[in-house]
């Protein structure tokens, strides 16, 4: 069987090559077939030397250090939450909004307040005490007996007052404050809960790639070796002029571009583990390893069940809710401005360098304050307020609605690539197992050079659509997760 299909081969050769007896021609087509050989061995010359570059490129870009440490994705979501800058810039937020609650509490303590004047008079102060403003005593007679001037010369004075007050009636006030602040605390807690998130699906995003391109740098090696194996097959059998030297030139092309292929897949890795290293916050040149990740490893989420916990997790949704009350106790917080300011006020005064006037005056009692009249401000900012609490609520029905959408469609995606997975997993493994037998049958003799070509393609073609599907069940695992709010 063997002899006959190398005989085959050899008929099929001369068929490309036909001889000068059978075209016709005499001893002057020689030269030209010897022209055409040398044309060639030129391009076989040419292919050669390509693969020889590429192969020292690929050489000396060696892969990930075995020895590097090995990153999990649950241990790259630690990092990044940790570290991601991001992340920090949220905290320091929250940290922020913390200090303006203890701000605004302070003021239901008492307030002290001082001021001091010192000035030099621009003109003297006279001060008259006409005869007997004191009183006429028959023991005496008046005092003072007569009209008497006191006069402060042009000196340096100085005017000391103090005073300590307790709001009363404007506890209420301050208290919707505080409360509000809380709430606006609460927001930027909910706003950091969304970074965070945002971060970790990002991570497994970048995760996730750097999977994809390790796994393509695998299958590329993978069919290097089959084409070098290949290689060294044709070449056996053009030495046996068995094949076509067009033949050996067709393999050291698909060599020579499956190598290049190569040389982009590994600059693809390294600048995908670059963002990653970046998004968890560290040297982007960190060495690590992954850790491969079961395609399947999803458990199956009831739909309804999924929307409700979206709904109670997300970040959107409840910044909505908080977002609403705040906006409530604002508006109670402008009512309260009808309320007359009451409180107690403890106040000193002290006058130096003023002859006459007493030196210390301290007094306590109730201080009111309040505006009878504003021109229908107050009623105004109260009507602001309620517009922004009825935006609130629409905004709230709002985001639960994009919420519930975002799910649906997260969750069909889901189902969707998971199918597509499937079939594209079952591709990729039969173009496998056909490439393994065509392969052998041409060792065998059984088929030409162009069938194995065609199945390589067509397998190189499967690999690529199996590493889309997968990276797309990876994505959509992932949009799903973030979709719905839970903390990671």
């Amino acid at each position: 069987m063997k002899t006959e299909l190398a005989i085959s081969d050899r008929r099929e050769s001369r068929s490309l090559n036909p001889s000068p007896s059978r075209t016709g021609c005499n001893t002057r087509g020689l030269p030209r077939r010897s022209q055409q050989r040398g044309v060639i061995l030129r391009q076989l010359r040419r292919v050669v030397a390509v693969v020889g570059v590429l192969s020292g490129m690929v050489a000396a870009q060696e892969p990930a250090n075995p020895a590097a440490p090995l990153l999990s994705l649950n241990k790259a979501i630690q990092l990044a939450v940790a570290n991601n800058r991001s992340i920090k810039v949220a905290g320091l937020e929250v940290d922020r909004s913390k200090w303006q609650v203890a701000e605004v509490k302070t003021k239901r303590l008492p307030s002290v307040s001082t001021s001091i004047l010192a000035s030099e008079l621009l003109n003297e102060l006279s001060f008259t005490f006409k005869k007997g403003s004191f009183g006429d005593f028959p023991a005496t007679g008046p005092i003072p007996s007569n009209d008497t001037k006191i006069t402060t010369p042009r000196q340096v004075t100085a005017y000391v007052v103090g005073q300590v007050s307790q709001p009363l009636s404007q506890l209420y006030k301050i208290h919707l404050g505080v409360r509000s602040q809380e709430l606006n605390s609460q927001v930027m807690n909910e706003s950091l809960r969304a970074q965070k998130h945002s971060a970790i699906h990002d991570v497994k995003q970048a995760y996730y790639a750097v999977l994809q391109s390790e796994s393509a740098l695998e299958a590329t090696e993978a069919s290097i070796k089959h084409y070098q194996e290949l290689d060294r097959v044709v070449l056996q059998r053009v030495s046996q002029e068995a094949a076509l030297k067009s033949d050996s030139l067709d393999v050291k092309a698909k060599l020579a571009n499956e190598q290049y292929k190569l040389v982009q897949l590994r600059n693809a890795l390294s600048t995908r583990k670059e963002y990653l290293n970046d998004l968890l916050g560290r040297d982007i040149r960190t060495e690590f390893r992954t850790e491969p990740i079961a395609p399947a490893s999803f458990e199956e989420v009831e739909l309804t069940a999924a929307q409700e916990r979206a709904l109670a997790d997300r970040p959107e949704v409840k910044q909505a809710e908080l977002s609403v009350r705040e906006a409530d106790f604002a508006r109670r917080s402008a009512k309260a401005e009808y309320i007359p300011g009451v409180g107690v006020a403890l106040n000193y005064v002290s006058v130096f360098n003023v002859d006459v006037l007493p030196t210390n005056v301290a007094s306590i009692g109730v201080q009111v304050k309040w505006e009878p009249w504003d021109w229908g401000r107050r009623r105004d900012v109260v009507n602001q307020k309620k517009a922004t609490l009825s935006q609130t609520r629409t905004q709230l029905e709002d985001a639960q609605s994009k919420v519930l959408m975002d799910v649906n469609s997260r969750f069909r995606k889901l189902q969707e690539s998971r199918a597509f997975m499937v079939v594209a997993q079952t591709t990729k493994d039969a173009a496998q197992q056909r490439l393994r037998e065509t392969t052998q049958q041409y060792k065998q003799q059984t088929v030409l050079l162009k069938d194995v070509l065609q199945q390589q393609a067509a397998t190189a073609t499967a690999f690529d659509n199996y590493q889309q599907a997968l990276l797309g069940f990876w994505t959509a695992k992932a949009d799903f997760e973030k979709s719905l709010g839970e903390d990671q």
